[in-house]
């Protein structure tokens, strides 16, 4: 895990340190500093990054002593452009901070004035804690945890179960008493110790739409933003593994393919690509495929030195066979024509019993949040071992480009009520033919005419009363229970079915606070947009740090800063129509020249496969998860009721319709409680720094909330 942390405080309380083997901050007359740190620039107020980083992701630029940049992470500006960044952040443009290609975090230093800026959709987050008459700040809250000895949030915890993607819920809170987290799009401006969050993007106003741009710039927008993102990966230094695994030589009945997917454990040098034959991942492969090379180096850019791009497609050997043929086939036959360039290398790996779901948790790593990807972590390791030392991905496609189903209220509010009959007749032709299906388009509308004409305030107050009365709703049957299910200001998550009363209470509790509270400028489908973005990238990052594989980089396109600006800038009336994503990839491709696509390119995944291969990982891990719920820690923070919970996971492994993303949700938060519990040593060094690690005195037993 890597993380940058910092501190700004006011000058009385700290002195300097000029010995430049012992970097850090006079607390009490010792020196407290972060184990394994980077100094990047000392006191006042000091700056470390801390982790396996590579020497091109940390970059510094200053004008003097006292007005300095550091950008960490993976950004395709110049010296040049950094430099005029750092002027303008001086002067107080903090959006100029963000417009860079790529995924990186900005801290500017102009004079006692230090200023973190995170990015737009949340995938790298700023967390800030009070702390010796000042503030500290990181981009990792388990290291502030450490620095102040916090114990657990169960509130947070309950509302993380409860109302996963609501952040009336949530608020600014993490799993660490103590330890904030700034809202995406905006900075923590830090003077002297005081400090201030203050928004660097406009928000739309309830009341006057935004105008929108014509669709065509807005596509065009969207490809230039794109191809940006993939060049900034291509035009980094290449980075080979540290410790390479020898080729064993030519093996009877194994290709180089097939040996070099065996290699498992070192990524391979160069970069590469997912391919999963979805439209998302492909368009990202064939980008960088396409784009053209940089001669001059070692193994050069795109193709123009020769490289080939290293595309990756898994294949689900632990699928039924009719969930392979209806839905996997297809894919794969997608993937393996689009491989069929000359400028991609292709490798599938299979995945049998091994890669289920819910497959060896005792051996994963700690990570800074919980999230629902510690239960398929070693899935999606078995697949990243196989890939390169940059490795492209298509996390965040459908949450920047899809259209939210909330925003149907939105065109409502603006009326242009003829853009809902297209989406509410695909919902129509989801469902079948049956005599209810010609009611869809009537009950679509009312239920966007009913979130359109309900204020911020009633429905968050709607929302906990539902909370109190338990009213959850049961299993989706179809895209028009869910999508009627998301068009309301909030709703429970997957995992409030099995919570206690009490725990529903608190989280209620929290819904009513936020309710009285000034009501929220934005418009219901904007909002919810907003709020399902920042919880996938929420949980992109736990993914990234719980499948990560030493010597390799994932990089996330989709959620950059410009990639998720110029995604909002196309219009509600484009988003919202049947096939948007895949016409908008497909348009993206065009304008970069890529014109030769596969039959069925775009075509909608069916979770029929993740929902079956989901039932088979806890069949194969029933005993296991039994007994991870036998006695646990969620059970004794009077979160849950064990037996509840046993109870599901026999329905779900017996193949009842049981919600299993609520199941995954309750089990990767189990373990990660247990593992952080088991936690030992500290984040910190120096005779002063924090002995006592975070949560230190565990989960209170059957807490009342």
């Amino acid at each position: 895990m890597r993380w940058l942390v910092g501190w700004s405080s006011v000058a009385a309380s700290f002195g300097t340190v000029g010995a430049v083997g012992a970097p850090g901050t006079e607390h009490e007359g010792d020196t407290v500093q972060p184990v394994g740190a980077q100094l990047l620039w000392g006191d006042p107020d000091p700056l470390w990054a801390v982790g396996d980083w590579r020497p091109d992701e940390v970059r510094t630029v200053s004008i003097d002593g006292f007005t300095r940049l550091a950008v960490l992470g993976c950004c395709g500006a110049t010296d040049e452009e950094l430099r005029v960044g750092l002027f303008a952040a001086r002067g107080g443009a903090l959006r100029h901070l963000t417009a860079w290609p790529g995924s990186y975090t900005a801290v500017v230093q102009t004079g006692r004035r230090v200023t973190v800026a995170g990015d737009l959709a949340g995938a790298r987050p700023v967390f800030y804690t009070p702390w010796a008459n000042g503030t500290a700040y990181a981009t990792a809250a388990l290291p502030l945890a450490d620095l102040i000895e916090a114990q657990l949030d169960i509130g947070h915890l309950a509302a993380l179960l409860a109302c996963p993607d609501v952040p009336e819920a949530l608020r600014d809170g993490t799993p660490y008493a103590g330890v904030k987290r700034i809202p995406p799009g905006h900075a923590l401006v830090l003077r002297e110790g005081s400090r201030e969050i203050t928004g660097y993007e406009p928000v739309a106003s309830l009341a006057v739409a935004a105008p929108q741009l014509d669709p065509e710039r807005a596509v065009d927008g969207v490809r230039d933003a794109l191809v940006e993102a993939v060049r900034a990966r291509l035009t980094a230094p290449r980075h080979a593994p540290e410790t390479p695994l020898p080729d064993p030589g030519p093996v009877p009945g194994m290709g180089p393919a097939e040996r070099r997917a065996r290699r498992r454990g070192v990524p391979v040098p160069g970069i590469g690509s997912d391919l999963s034959g979805g439209s998302a991942s492909a368009t990202l492969a064939l980008l960088a495929a396409g784009l053209p090379g940089l001669p001059g180096t070692v193994l050069g850019h795109g193709t123009g030195a020769g490289e080939r791009l290293l595309a990756v497609t898994f294949n689900d050997l632990a699928a039924g066979a009719r969930a392979r043929e209806r839905d996997l086939t297809p894919e794969l036959e997608r993937a393996g024509a689009i491989a069929a360039n000359p400028r991609l290398h292709h490798i599938v790996v299979p995945g049998a019993e091994e890669a289920l779901p819910y497959a060896d948790l005792e051996s994963g790593p700690l990570t800074d949040e919980p999230g629902p990807s510690l239960v398929t972590a070693e899935r999606a390791r078995l697949r990243l071992q196989s890939g390169s030392a940059d490795h492209l991905v298509g996390n965040g496609a459908r949450q920047v480009l899809d259209a939210h189903p909330a925003r149907l209220a939105d065109l409502l509010i603006d009326r242009r009520r003829r853009h809902i009959l297209r989406p509410a007749t695909a919902l129509a032709k989801a469902e079948g033919t049956s005599p209810t299906s010609l009611l869809v388009p009537l009950t679509v509308y009312r239920a966007a005419r009913r979130l359109a004409r309900t204020p911020y305030r009633s429905g968050i107050e709607e929302a906990a009363v539902r909370l109190t009365h338990r009213d959850v709703a049961e299993t989706s049957t179809g895209a028009l229970d869910a999508s009627l299910e998301a068009l309301t200001w909030s709703r429970p998550g997957p995992a409030a079915r099995w919570l206690t009363g009490e725990a529903l209470a608190e989280v209620s509790i929290r819904l009513q606070e936020s309710a009285l509270r000034p009501a929220s400028s934005q418009r219901p489908g904007e909002a919810r947009a907003r709020a399902a973005l920042a919880r996938h990238a929420y949980d992109h990052r736990v993914f990234e740090q719980a499948a990560e594989v030493r010597s390799q980089r994932l990089h996330a396109p989709f959620l950059d800063n410009q990639v998720v600006r110029a995604c909002r800038a196309l219009p509600e009336t484009l988003r919202v129509q049947p096939g948007a994503r895949a016409a908008i990839l497909r348009a993206v491709l065009s304008g970069a020249g890529i014109h030769d696509l596969p039959a069925g390119w775009g075509a909608a995944t069916a979770h029929t496969t993740s929902t079956a291969t989901a039932q088979a990982g806890i069949r194969a891990a029933l005993d296991t998860l039994l007994n991870l719920f036998d006695a646990p820690l969620l059970a004794d923070a009077g979160l849950i009721e064990a037996r509840v919970v046993r109870k599901a996971l026999r329905a779900a492994a017996e193949g009842e319709p049981v919600p299993l993303d609520g199941l995954a949700d309750l089990t990767s938060t189990e373990l990660w409680l247990r593992r952080l519990i088991s936690r030992r040593g500290t984040c910190w060094t120096g005779s002063a720094a924090p002995r006592q690690r975070a949560v230190a005195a565990g989960v209170p037993h059957r807490r009342s909330l």
